[in-house]
């Protein structure tokens, strides 16, 4: 299992590497100035982040108990992508509408947009995370 240090260095990681992305990405999308959006997207970084430490966390020791590993295979990636991104879209739509002014329907709209952007990202960037720092259980499975 990983080490705090390792899970935060994961954790800041993603987010800076995410907002730069999808700042510029989603000001040009929904035609917000590039400042709400990038407010909008530090404030979702913040939550995001403190979901990610949490729900990695949990999802880990389930795995674990559950599987006696927390290796992951690609099917359990999408799993855990979506997962995390269910619960989280649960606790940003309603955020979302309050502060750009929207109606819930558009926060909706924009949310599964950054959903999907993020559950793509998410793959992508855990998989090579894990080819960088792989755990040394891993290696002893192989």
């Amino acid at each position: 299992m990983r080490s705090l240090p390792d899970r935060i260095r994961h954790v800041i990681s993603f987010e800076v590497i995410g907002l730069a992305l999808v700042t510029p990405l989603g000001a040009l999308a929904f035609g917000q100035p590039m400042l709400d959006i990038g407010v909008l997207s530090a404030i979702i970084a913040v939550i995001a982040t403190l979901w990610n430490l949490v729900y990695n966390y949990l999802f880990d020791i389930v795995l674990r108990y559950a599987r006696h590993t927390t290796a992951k295979g690609t099917a359990m990636r999408v799993f855990h992508a979506v997962l995390f991104e269910v619960g989280l879209l649960a606790v940003l739509m309603p955020f979302i509408a309050g502060y750009l002014g929207i109606s819930l329907w558009q926060a909706l709209a924009m949310d599964l947009s950054f959903a999907l952007f993020y559950m793509a990202y998410a793959f992508i960037f855990n998989w090579v995370y894990d080819r960088l720092f792989p755990l040394p259980e891993w290696q002893m499975q192989s």
